[in-house]
């Protein structure tokens, strides 16, 4: 299905527009990577003390996918979304300049009228930068854009590969593009004691604990840019030598007062135009011989990456308050009786508000009267914890595929089918795909940990481009992917799967239901991991019709409806239509190995131990 002129068409894509439309497939990686005669000539008259293997100056395609897994359409629809992000940075780079002039900051240092502004336009400016990742291809919007809530913008990725594709395609993760709308109002990670549970930090497994700049959010930021299968520069300090020869970079220097003076090795250009990983690198994470002081200045600017990103995501371009359930509780929007019942059965016999806490308390029993008030807060919708939901082992998801070595001689998972994804077990094991642990406190409790994934805000989660107004079928609708590892494809699917995981389990993997059973209808495989599941819910006794009340309840959470969502309406795909919501997507599973092979020990096997139970 993926012959050599989607192969051709996949690497002239990694080059600007400019070229494209002139046809011209540039094979020398700094053409590919910056597309400028000039710089590539440049780049040739320059030395260069790191030698680059004949494998790390190809542009190769690493494709070790077996058919189905990569989308036939997804090189056109990275060339959709890559024109989305640049009318948006085109169109904030116009706003900045319009910005009046700033007053002189006060002290301590503020910008009188103009702090906010500035902050936001950066961070927006910094988000929807292609030119950040080595082959100027991948924005932080690559994979998280307006339209559908801040999360997967294509389609065709939600439906089959999970995880989005990174600069050097086609690596992929191995979970899905996380919306982090409200995702700042996640505080610094803790361990409560007394609950003995882990409540703030961002990212599903907790890794963006926030601990350094007191801010998960920030921290979050700082992760995606230096991600082997995401952003994927070898060495943070890119993010330094990028933004010095950014067209936005007065604005960075005015609102932070960094500076650029830092003396860059001569090598630099070739190390940041490389992917992270490449064998060139070893095991270094620093391949940028900078001087102690450049390091810091470089390691200053990297953190105030993060907080400008943060004051974007905290701001009313994101993080709104404007949906129908915010204009419910000023008394300006009246539900209708499906919206109503579901929000009774959210708060009551659904028992998600135990969870995605709205600020009211929890009957779960028709007997029961709420005698609460409503809490003086913004509802969030959620409780900023974890859990381990017992979602099946997903087998659509790409990284289990990456098991031999890429162009740049780089093997994402060489355990393949024997990974799982232990969430926040994994990271307080410093483990294989997650960052280090930065509290030694936490290591023993990693095995009580083991599959637990972070619960989301509930806000936004139905969000889609407005002329695809719904995610369920039959539509017209945008194809979305729920829960980590993206293996629920509607809303409805979610909440049958909170209704019935435990009414319809089988012991079996995904793809290999009984006879006469339906996934995702009748039969749920077992978990990815089994230890430590969350009890609360799983046999809820809902009603079909109650399942869908509760649907149109989660709708009224979408932004945009007391005034216009930013950037919402630039989306330039087409809608889904047709099918059945409660089998979304069913058309395209795709089972596991059988027998499925165990947990590499490399992943489970990690003290603390025990690690988690194998699946039978």
């Amino acid at each position: 299905m993926r012959g050599a002129a989607t192969r051709k068409e996949a690497a002239s894509w990694e080059g600007p527009t400019r070229l494209m439309r002139r046809g011209l497939l540039i094979t020398g990686i700094a053409a590919a990577l910056l597309g400028s005669v000039i710089v590539c000539r440049v780049w040739a008259e320059r030395p260069s003390p790191l030698p680059l293997s004949p494998s790390a100056s190809s542009s190769a395609v690493y494709d070790p996918y077996p058919s189905g897994i990569l989308p036939s359409d997804l090189d056109s629809e990275i060339v959709r979304v890559q024109n989305e992000i640049r009318t948006i940075f085109n169109k904030t780079i116009a706003e900045w300049h319009a910005l009046p002039a700033p007053k002189s900051p006060g002290s301590p240092p503020t910008h009188r009228g103009t702090g906010y502004m500035e902050m936001e336009m950066l961070g927006k400016l910094l988000n929807f930068d292609l030119n950040i990742s080595p082959f100027r291809n991948r924005a932080c919007a690559s994979c998280h854009m307006p339209y559908a809530g801040f999360s997967g913008p294509i389609q065709s990725v939600n439906l089959t590969m999970v995880a989005y594709p990174g600069t050097a395609h086609y690596r992929a993760g191995k979970r899905t593009a996380q919306r982090y709308t409200y995702s700042p109002d996640f505080p610094v990670l803790e361990y409560n004691s007394a609950q003995a549970a882990f409540f703030g930090g961002n990212f599903f497994d907790a890794r963006s604990t926030g601990y350094l700049l007191q801010s998960a959010d920030a921290e979050q930021g700082q992760h995606p840019p230096v991600d082997t299968q995401e952003m994927g520069f070898p060495d943070a300090a890119c993010i330094a030598y990028r933004l010095s020869t950014a067209v936005y970079r007065p604005l960075f220097e005015r609102v932070w007062g960094s500076s650029f003076n830092i003396k860059w090795p001569a090598d630099t250009e070739q190390i940041c135009n490389t992917p992270g990983g490449a064998k060139v690198f070893g095991t270094s994470t620093m391949p940028v011989a900078l001087k102690p002081e450049d390091r810091t200045k470089a390691n200053d600017i990297f953190d105030h990456w993060g907080q400008s990103i943060s004051k974007y995501e905290r701001s009313l371009q994101i993080s709104a308050f404007s949906s129908k359930f915010d204009a419910f509780l000023a008394g300006k929007y009246k539900m209708t009786a499906d919206e109503m019942s579901g929000y009774q059965l959210f708060n009551g016999k659904g028992n998600c508000n135990s969870c995605h806490l709205d600020g009211l308390s929890t009957t779960l029993k028709s007997s029961q009267t709420d005698t609460g008030a409503p809490a003086e807060t913004r509802p969030l919708f959620t409780c900023f914890g974890y859990a381990n939901l017992g979602l099946p082992l997903n087998p659509r998801v790409a990284l289990f595929y990456q098991t031999t070595p890429d162009g740049y001689g780089f093997t994402p998972n060489p355990y393949g089918f024997g990974y799982r994804d232990l969430g926040v077990g994994t990271f307080l094991r410093s483990g294989f795909g997650s960052a280090p642990n930065p509290n030694s406190d936490w290591i023993p409790l990693a095995p009580k940990s083991d599959g637990q994934m972070q619960t989301t805000t509930a806000r936004d989660v139905a969000m889609t481009p407005p002329q695809c107004p719904s995610t369920e079928a039959p539509g017209p609708y945008f194809q979305k992917e729920f829960f980590h590892n993206g293996y629920i494809k509607s809303l409805k699917q979610l909440v049958h799967f909170y209704n019935t995981r435990d009414l319809y389990a089988y012991p079996v993997t995904s793809g290999h239901c009984p006879p006469g059973k339906t996934e995702k209808v009748d039969c749920w495989p077992m978990p990815e991991v089994p230890d430590n599941i969350d009890m609360t819910s799983g046999n809820l006794g809902l009603t079909d019709r109650e399942e869908n009340q509760i649907v149109a309840f989660l709708e009224t959470l979408t932004d945009g409806y007391t005034t216009p969502y930013p950037d919402a309406n630039t989306y330039t795909g087409r809608c889904s239509s047709g099918g059945d919501a409660s089998t979304q997507g069913n058309g395209l599973l795709m089972p596991a190995p059988e027998p499925l092979p165990p947990c590499a020990r490399a992943i489970c096997g990690i003290a603390p131990t025990p690690g988690p139970s194998p699946i039978p």
